[in-house]
């Protein structure tokens, strides 16, 4: 919800006070019975006090709000957490049953995840293209690679092109690291990251053009 920008959130707060909204274009407005689920990674209070999220919006949102421990303070979740999210991006990928090893859940457990749940969903989708015969193994989450870009952004959080920097390398690693599990075979790479083969040409050719070495 924090980032809606002031305009945004002026309509926002006219539909939750009025509890109707207009189609572009139309002319008739309609009624609405729902309730509203707002969530914000940012303290709401704050937002408020330097003048980013509007005063009245805040206390029509904070009716009941719900605080949620970061993954850091709840350990007991992160295993089952990732298992969770394993199962349903493999069955999304159609990957059958993936298991994690102990040496996996030790690693996993370890770790304090400073991006919370982004960050291991992120680090469960790259394990699930390095794994094989469904069982990810320690060597298969890069953790390491996380905790840089999770680092790079806490530096420079606004940077944009920095991020998209960081981003555009690690695809560029998963790509490469899945070449080689597949022995440089394009159209199992292809099918190993989800994407066509015509997008799989189209991001080599790209690599080629940043000065990236594909093995042939």
């Amino acid at each position: 919800i924090t980032e809606m920008d002031l305009a945004l959130q002026a309509k926002l707060l006219r539909v939750l006070q009025e509890r109707e909204v207009e189609r572009l274009g139309g002319r008739k407005n309609i009624k609405l019975d729902v309730r509203v689920i707002a969530t914000s990674n940012r303290d709401l209070r704050k937002a408020v006090e330097r003048g980013e999220f509007r005063e009245d919006l805040y206390y029509r949102l904070n009716v009941f709000p719900i605080t949620w421990r970061p993954l850091s303070e709840r350990p007991g979740d992160i295993v089952p957490l990732a298992e969770h999210l394993i199962s349903r991006h493999a069955a999304n990928q159609n990957l059958g049953t993936v298991k994690l090893s102990a040496a996996a859940r030790n690693k996993l457990s370890q770790y304090t995840w400073p991006g919370n749940v982004r960050e291991l969903e992120n680090v469960v989708q790259r394990a699930l293209i390095l794994c094989e015969g469904g069982l990810v193994d320690s060597g298969d989450l890069m953790i390491d690679m996380a905790v840089h870009s999770e680092m790079e952004m806490q530096v420079e959080p606004d940077d944009n092109s920095k991020l998209g920097s960081e981003l555009r390398q690690q695809e560029h690693q998963i790509i490469l690291d899945t070449l080689a599990l597949c022995n440089g075979k394009r159209k199992d790479v292809a099918e190993k990251l989800g994407i066509s083969p015509r997008t799989l040409r189209y991001k080599l050719a790209r690599m080629r053009e940043d000065g990236i070495e594909v093995p042939a």
